[in-house]
């Protein structure tokens, strides 16, 4: 008779305690040529983050130039006095790095990334895209082409176009805010080596940029490789420009944006709000995260999982600019697309949520779940080195102090439900938001005009 073998039962391994975790704060300090210099020591991140921030907001572009500094930035890898634009991104490519760069309303960003093994030889070439970038005639014509060969596509994407329609709605007409960042086919056809080239030189200087390095710093010297580097670069010292208040027209209305045909309709429905200096920040985030931050957010629940009008509804707030003042401002939207013959209900749907939680607050176990969800999954959301430069970055941008990031996740688990509550509800009135539907007006215009959220006007979709 065989002999049935016997299991071995193990105990269940047990969760141990927790670590505690805090975003990390930075050293501060300067290179001698007036460099702002940020750096956080990340041990185990052996891919560097540098992110470097030029004082060349996008309210600085010369009129009639609008995305200059979008071409600006795009040209930065380009080519140097040293290497050509195939030279640059050989370059770049044999030490494993990558490097991007964006403009937007506070200033235009360089983010590189590469292993720590190699810093010193990618320090080196981000340097020579920031002290002599080539702006040649031939690469600003590429880039200049390209853009223009992107604006049509945008102008196509429903998200893209109700932002563009929003923007013009929201804030005063001739002022930068109102226009696209990255500029129109107008302004960007006429840019050209010599108005990139203008820009850089108003206003890209050492003595009012900020460099953000985060990583495995063991063994680097990294005040010598800083020096030999984004050390050699020169420039006037100039002061920080002054920063032009935020000022919105946020007066409830609609605009539909007219897609003749369109089988869905994209919602974009915002107004301008308090920023991150602002006490009541840190409750206007766990507010809006529980109106519509996550799948199990009041939005979804009701015009996604109870009606089925949508794959998913976000609120949101973004920062738009900040002043060293305090004063600034952030977008407060709410987003997503419904199908078409369900605009007018979705749309009803959507107030009536904003007004029920104006009339009863936010729930305990709500309230508890955001807390959960923002500050028990930082650590992973930081992961990353990139992500902590970004942050960091974010910080410098918005004029907050180094421990911002970290006060804020401790603002977080101290705000109660009914703080929460009253942020949101301010952050969004229903008789002053303004709303931009890109969809089939033949279809929506009456439903929407019955629902008496606004006066609704149509404009064509370009």
């Amino acid at each position: 008779m065989t002999e049935l073998a016997t299991m071995e039962f193990h105990s269940q391994p047990q969760a141990g305690e927790p670590k505690p975790w805090a975003f990390p704060e930075p050293g501060r300090g300067s290179l001698d040529n007036g460099l702002t210099v940020l750096r956080c020591h990340r041990p185990g991140q052996q891919v560097v983050a540098v992110e470097v921030l030029l004082d060349a907001p996008l309210d600085a572009e010369p009129a009639g130039l609008d995305g200059v500094a979008t071409i600006m930035a795009r040209a930065f890898s380009e080519g140097t006095d040293k290497h050509s634009a195939e030279d640059f991104a050989a370059e770049l490519e044999r030490c494993g790095a990558t490097l991007d760069a964006h403009a937007d309303h506070p200033g235009v960003r360089l983010s590189l990334e590469v292993p720590a093994s190699r810093l010193a030889k990618a320090l080196g070439l981000l340097a020579d895209a920031l002290r002599a970038p080539a702006f040649a005639d031939g690469e600003v014509e590429r880039l200049v082409r390209n853009r223009l060969d992107e604006i049509p596509h945008e102008l196509a994407n429903p998200a893209r176009r109700a932002a563009k329609e929003l923007s013009k709605e929201l804030f005063p007409a001739g002022t930068r805010m109102s226009r696209p960042r990255q500029g129109t086919e107008e302004t960007v056809g006429a840019i050209d080596s010599g108005s990139v080239r203008a820009f850089y030189e108003k206003h890209v200087r050492p003595a009012t940029a900020t460099a953000v390095v985060v990583g495995d710093l063991t063994g680097l010297d990294l005040d010598a490789l800083l020096g030999d580097t984004l050390g050699a670069w020169t420039g006037s010292a100039a002061e920080p420009r002054p920063v032009p208040p935020v000022t919105a027209d946020d007066r409830g209305r609609v605009v539909i944006v007219d897609r003749p045909g369109a089988v869905q309709t994209q919602l974009l429905i915002g107004r301008t709000g308090s920023d991150r200096h602002d006490r009541v920040w840190p409750a206007q985030v766990l507010g809006t995260y529980c109106l519509g931050g996550t799948l199990t957010s009041r939005l979804d629940r009701v015009l996604r999982e109870e009606k089925g009008y949508t794959y998913g509804v976000r609120a949101f707030g973004q920062v738009l600019r900040s002043a060293p003042d305090g004063t600034g401002a952030a977008m407060l939207a709410i987003s997503g697309s419904v199908d078409t013959p369900n605009t007018g209900p979705a749309l009803d749907d959507l107030w009536t949520v904003l007004r029920k939680l104006a009339a009863e607050g936010l729930t305990d176990a709500e309230r508890d779940v955001a807390v959960q969800n923002l500050v028990g999954v930082a650590p992973l959301k930081y992961e990353t080195a990139a992500a902590v430069a970004s942050t960091l970055a974010d910080q410098v941008e918005q004029h907050l102090p180094d421990d911002y990031q970290a006060t804020l996740y401790r603002q977080l688990a101290a705000t109660g439900t009914v703080e929460a509550t009253a942020a949101v509800v301010n952050a969004f009135p229903v008789d002053r938001l303004v709303t931009v539907l890109v969809g089939d007006a033949s279809q929506i215009k009456e439903p929407v005009e019955a629902l008496g959220i606004g006066e609704v006007t149509v404009v064509a979709a370009e």
